[in-house]
C-alpha cells in the first residue's frame, strides 16, 4: 500500500468518525429541543439546563446585627392626648350587693386607644355664580375660580392621589380604578385616569425644567440608561441624578442624540459618573468617573473563568481605593496623598503588565483601563464624587419596576408622563418632602 493510499485510508476513518460525532450531536440537540423547560411547560426556570449561574453579590459582611440599627428613627405607635372620640366605661352596679353606682363619682384609672380610618366618602362641592343688576343698569356676575372650568370635574386631591398611585406606587390603571371604586366609593374610568395623569404632568413641566436646570448646574452627576418597552417596541429610559435631584426621560435613541437633546450645552461643571457607555463621553463635562461596581463584577467573572492573578489584583486594588475613600476627611482630597499615589502607581503597573494572548477578555478590560486611566480614581480627588454609579441604577430601576408591575407602556406620551412625574417624586424623596403633598400642590396650580 502506497503512502497516498494510507493517507486516504486515514482520512476515510476520520470522516467516518466525524460523521458519527455529528449524528450524536444532532440526536442530542433533538433531545434538548423536545425536553420540557420553563418556556414550554410548568417546569420552573431554576430547573432549566445550562441556566446561567446567579450573579454573586459583591457585598461583604458588615458585622452588624440584622434589624434596625442604633440611632435610627423609629415609628412606634403612640397614644394622643386629644382623641377624636371618647367612649367611657363606668360600673353600673356593685358586682357583690347589686347597689346602683350611677350616682357615685367614678375615677379614671386607665385608658386604651384604637387608631383607625373612617370610611371614605366622596365630597361634592358645588360652585354657584350669581348675577345682579346695578342701579346704573349694568348686569354684574360673579366668576368661577380658575380651576373650575367644566360642569363637573375631579378635584386636586383625587388628581394628586391618582398620580401618586401611578408613579410612586407603580399601580396599573385598571387597579387604580378598582382602588377608587372599592376604597373611595367613587367610580373612575381608565380614560379618566389617563387624562388626569396627562393634565397633572402638563402642570408639572415647569418643575421638571427646574430639575433639569439643577442637574445642568451640578458639580457631580450620575447617569444611566435602560431598555423600556413601549407598544411592543424597544426604547430607552435615561436618568441624570445627584444627591438632591433626579431627571428621567424616555427616548427611542440610546446614543448621544438623546444627551444633546436633553442638555444642549452639556453639564459643563460636572464630573459625570457612569458605566463607560460610549455616548456618555459625548456629554460636555469637566471630567468622568467610571463605575467601579461594574468593573468589580466583570473582574469577578474573569477570575472565575481564567483563574488568572491579574483580575484578582485589580479587584483588590479597587476595593482598597474604595476603603480609602470611606476614611478620607473632606480637606484631605485637595493635598498630595501618599496612599492615593501608591494606588495609582499600582494601577499603572497592572495596566502595563504583559498578559497571555489567549486571555482576550482580560486584555480587553486592561485596554479599557489604559484608555480611561484618568477616570478610574477621580473619586479620590473629589469628596462628593462616588466610586460607583449605584445611585443612578436605583433611579432608573423605577422604570423597570413600573414595567414589571403594570406591563409595558402603551405610548411614548404615557412613558414620558411617568418619567416627568417620577423625576419630581424622586426629587421630593431626596429632599425629604411629602410626595403626596407635593403632587397636591401641583394639581392645584
Amino acid at each position: 500500500m502506497t503512502a497516498e493510499q494510507k493517507k486516504i485510508k486515514e482520512l476515510e476513518k476520520e470522516v467516518a468518525s466525524l460523521k458519527e460525532l455529528v449524528k450524536d450531536l444532532l440526536d442530542r440537540i433533538d433531545t434538548l429541543k423536545n425536553r420540557k423547560n420553563s418556556r414550554n411547560s410548568s417546569v420552573p426556570p431554576s430547573k432549566d439546563e445550562n441556566r446561567p449561574k446567579k450573579t454573586k453579590s459583591l457585598r461583604t459582611k458588615s458585622g452588624k446585627k440584622s434589624g434596625g440599627q442604633g440611632g435610627h428613627e423609629g415609628n412606634t405607635l403612640k397614644m394622643v392626648e386629644n382623641p377624636d372620640e371618647i367612649i367611657e366605661y363606668k360600673a353600673k352596679e356593685c358586682t357583690i350587693c347589686g347597689t346602683s353606682l350611677e350616682e357615685k363619682k367614678q375615677y379614671l384609672i386607665s385608658r386604651r386607644q384604637i387608631v383607625d380610618i373612617p370610611p371614605i366618602k366622596p365630597r361634592y362641592i358645588e360652585h354657584q355664580v350669581y348675577s345682579t343688576i346695578c342701579n346704573c343698569g349694568h348686569e354684574n356676575t360673579g366668576n368661577y375660580p380658575d380651576n373650575v372650568k367644566a360642569p363637573i370635574s375631579y378635584g386636586s386631591n383625587i388628581e394628586a392621589l391618582t398620580v401618586y398611585l401611578h408613579t410612586r406606587q407603580y399601580v396599573a390603571s385598571d387597579r387604580i380604578c378598582e382602588f377608587f371604586r372599592d376604597t373611595c366609593n367613587l367610580p373612575i374610568s381608565e380614560g379618566s385616569i389617563y387624562n388626569i395623569i396627562e393634565r397633572v404632568t402638563k402642570r408639572a413641566m415647569p418643575l421638571y425644567e427646574r430639575i433639569k436646570q439643577l442637574i445642568e448646574q451640578s458639580k457631580v452627576v450620575g447617569s444611566d440608561e435602560t431598555g423600556v418597552k413601549i407598544d411592543g417596541k424597544m426604547n430607552w429610559g435615561w436618568t441624570w441624578q445627584n444627591n438632591h435631584a433626579t431627571l428621567i426621560t424616555v427616548s427611542s435613541n440610546r446614543g448621544p442624540q438623546t444627551i444633546s437633546d436633553t442638555f444642549a450645552d452639556g453639564i459643563p461643571g460636572a464630573v459625570l459618573v457612569h458605566d463607560c457607555w460610549k455616548p456618555h463621553f459625548k456629554t460636555g463635562t469637566s471630567s468622568h468617573q467610571l463605575c467601579l461596581a461594574h468593573m468589580l463584577r466583570e473582574l469577578k467573572y474573569l477570575e472565575e473563568r481564567y483563574r488568572h492573578i491579574w483580575p484578582t489584583r485589580v479587584r483588590e486594588l479597587f476595593i482598597e481605593a474604595i476603603k480609602l475613600k470611606k476614611k478620607l476627611k473632606r480637606f484631605e482630597y485637595y493635598y498630595p496623598m501618599q496612599e492615593r499615589t501608591k494606588l495609582e502607581n499600582q494601577l499603572d503597573e497592572l495596566i502595563q503588565q504583559d498578559l497571555p494572548s489567549a486571555a482576550k477578555e482580560i486584555i480587553r478590560i486592561q485596554n479599557r483601563l489604559y484608555k480611561y486611566r484618568d477616570y478610574i480614581f477621580k473619586f479620590l480627588y473629589h469628596p462628593d464624587v462616588p466610586p460607583d454609579n449605584n445611585a443612578s441604577e436605583r433611579s432608573i430601576r423605577n422604570l423597570k419596576v413600573k414595567l414589571k408591575v403594570s406591563g409595558q407602556f402603551k405610548s411614548m406620551k404615557g412613558a414620558q408622563c411617568f418619567a416627568v412625574m417620577r423625576s419630581i417624586t424622586d426629587t421630593c424623596i431626596k429632599n425629604k418632602q411629602n410626595v403626596l403633598q407635593a403632587l397636591r400642590l401641583i394639581a392645584q396650580s
